[in-house]
């Protein structure tokens, strides 16, 4: 790997010459694979695997397998998740005992988020947000297929939560970076890499966080991560965070057999960094610090609603309610509000309605706990979402066990012939048991009722069946 002169300069200064050595042989080595189970869908393991020390549902894998092609991936079992990244379990767990309202702020492409919303206790919401519109809509797809109702996804600048108020008890804040730590996984990564770059993104992040300060309570938790070696980045932008915001950064419990590298700069306090030449996985750093400053401001409130409902046939404005039995495709109906917005079916925890009501008057909100169905004029289509849920009821709807052949057919959204027992009507495909989305059943074919935009473009298929676990 051909390194930029000024980035070998900059971290021999930062490491020592045999640290860099160590490291620059590393760069040069295969990147691990790693995957984290869905423990709120299954509890599998996957064959010829080693777990990740700092995060239980963990695993590094023996190789690459064809992830695109596993039923298992897309019905939400397992994440494809950078190891080094699962630390952030560690902060969650030794921190965070209480229900909570989480804010991951710069969340895509949903790793940290789906970790972060396992980790968090029952009764907790997990707010996460991207700026970038693209992205947003793949982090909306990864929340949905890991399932937890507890969830919103929101498509807006930092900028946009100021205004808000101390709304949060955990912010995480993975900000952008100059990405040295994925020099390896990232060619490009290598060539954009610049000094005035890393200038730029120590900037651009201290911007991000006075813009996210104000929304973050007195006595909540930061989580600050980068995926860069740089101290501008890291070190000294968490002493600056503690020294011009206010914040104390808090110690957390590592083992000395994870082999985690600790500050490298005059500074004290406690930071945690991962370098590939010490630890599995690829560069990550990470310090989580407690605000200790007072807000300077009250929670905002709901804005008056400015959307007109969408008018039905005719021009007239369909009145729509959730029916009870649609309520009941999910478990717990009673601790779920229900609303019909956009001539969709939507359930939310009751714990955080006004929240819910607050985000979405003032913020995009493209995902919110569990959209049951769609109305289609003569009755209500279930929805993907609902089929991915860890709140769906699967006794609501008949159930079709799929071959592989069948599931790949189906995610590439080809059309599907079920059994003659199969009933007529909505039916749950499933693939070992695991939920995959609906068809509806007509007798003769089934209609496909998989996502558009999420199906499989592949054609190929690989020779060797992709099959993780026992």
């Amino acid at each position: 790997m051909n390194l930029p002169s000024d980035f070998v300069t900059r971290t021999c200064r930062l490491m020592g010459d045999a640290d860099f050595s160590a490291l620059e042989e590393a760069l040069e080595k295969e990147t691990p694979v790693s995957i984290r189970i869905n423990q709120d869908k299954c509890t599998f393991v996957p064959v010829d695997s080693t777990p990740v020390p700092w995060c239980p549902e963990g695993y590094y894998l023996s190789g690459r397998p064809a992830f695109t092609f596993d039923p298992l991936f897309h019905a939400g079992c397992y994440y494809v998740q950078e190891a080094s990244s699962m630390f952030l379990a560690q902060a969650l767990r030794q921190y965070v005992q209480e229900p909570a309202v989480m804010l991951d702020l710069c969340a895509a492409p949903g790793g940290k988020s789906t970790l972060a919303r396992s980790v968090l206790p029952e009764g907790s919401l997990l707010v996460a947000n991207e700026v970038m519109r693209n992205r947003s809509q793949v982090l909306a797809e990864n929340l949905v297929k890991w399932g937890n109702p507890e969830v919103m996804v929101t498509n807006n600048d930092p900028a946009d939560f100021t205004e808000l108020g101390p709304l949060f008890d955990v912010v995480l804040t993975d900000v952008p970076c100059s990405g040295e730590g994925m020099f390896r996984k990232d060619e490009v990564a290598v060539q954009e890499w610049s000094i005035a770059n890393v200038d730029t993104c120590w900037q651009r992040q201290r911007r991000i966080l006075r813009d996210i300060w104000p929304c973050l309570k007195t006595g909540g938790l930061l989580v600050y991560s980068t995926c860069t070696y740089n101290r501008e980045e890291n070190e000294d932008n968490v002493a600056w965070i503690a020294r011009e915001l206010g914040a104390e950064v808090l110690p957390l419990e590592v083992k000395p057999e994870w082999h985690i590298t600790g500050n490298l700069t005059e500074h004290t306090f406690p930071v945690y960094r991962f370098l590939p030449h010490k630890t599995t996985g690829e560069g990550l750093f990470l310090a989580v610090l407690r605000k200790t400053s007072e807000e300077d401001r009250e929670c905002a409130r709901v804005k008056p609603a400015g959307k007109s409902p969408k008018k039905g046939k005719g021009g007239k404005t369909p009145v729509l309610q959730v029916p009870r039995e649609v309520q009941a495709w999910i478990h717990g109906a009673e601790g779920y509000g229900f609303s019909v917005e956009e001539m969709e079916a939507v359930a939310f925890p009751m714990a955080h309605k006004p929240l819910y009501e607050l985000l979405k008057s003032r913020l995009k909100v493209l995902h919110a706990g569990v959209t049951l169905g769609e109305w289609k004029g003569k009755d209500w289509q279930p929805s993907h979402t609902l089929a991915m849920s860890t709140a769906f009821r699967k006794e609501a709807f008949p159930t079709a066990e799929l071959t592989y052949e069948q599931t790949v057919a189906y995610l590439r959204k080809e059309a599907v012939t079920l059994s003659p027992e199969v009933p007529k009507g909505y039916v749950v495909l499933a693939y070992r048991g695991q939920a995959l989305g609906f068809a509806k059943n007509i007798g003769n074919r089934a209609n496909n009722l998989y996502p558009q935009e999420w199906r499989i473009r592949s054609g190929y298929l690989p020779e060797i069946l992709p099959d993780l676990f026992v």
